[in-house]
């Protein structure tokens, strides 16, 4: 799959409501170019694909927003609404906040935020410069649905 193709494929399956297939979120990752820790600082909103992942329905639960990166060493990675809808980083949730380092993932070296109280890390690829496709990595059975990892999506904010 060419950049072209998996941006566009990305768009589709972004809209779909359901039946996401993990094996060609594989395929358009695999497509997608790196990006540097550095290049993605800022506030995100963040969203999933429809895979039925275990993950996100627990992420619906904590009304999940997004992720905010200040600097490489304050990221706030569950971004949350309260019951007011006022916006607040849920440390509780994932046990503490997060870091953000450029790591290797599947042979090439990206963005990466690391969780500072769980084996997790979130490693991220470019779509385009407003838009991320991330994919949760760490202990199997913090982050794996059937084998399957979760995958989600940030835009800027």
């Amino acid at each position: 799959m060419h950049l072209d193709q998996a941006r566009a494929r990305f768009a589709e399956l972004r809209r779909q409501e359901s039946g996401v297939s993990p094996d060609e979120l594989d395929e358009i990752w695999a497509a997608l170019p790196t990006v540097a820790a550095a290049d993605v600082l800022g506030a995100w909103r963040g969203a999933d694909f429809a895979t039925g992942h275990r993950l996100s329905r627990q992420l619906v639960a904590a009304r999940w927003h997004g992720k905010t990166f200040r600097s490489a060493l304050d990221a706030k990675p569950l971004i949350c609404r309260d019951e007011s809808g006022e916006l607040f980083s849920d440390v509780r949730l994932g046990g503490g906040e997060a870091t953000l380092w450029n790591v290797e993932f599947r042979g090439e070296v990206t963005a990466t935020m690391v969780y500072d109280g769980r084996p997790v890390l979130d490693h991220f690829k470019q779509v385009d410069p407003a838009t991320l496709m991330g994919i949760m990595n760490g202990r199997p059975e913090q982050v794996l649905d059937d084998g399957r990892h979760y995958y989600f999506l940030l835009e800027r904010d």
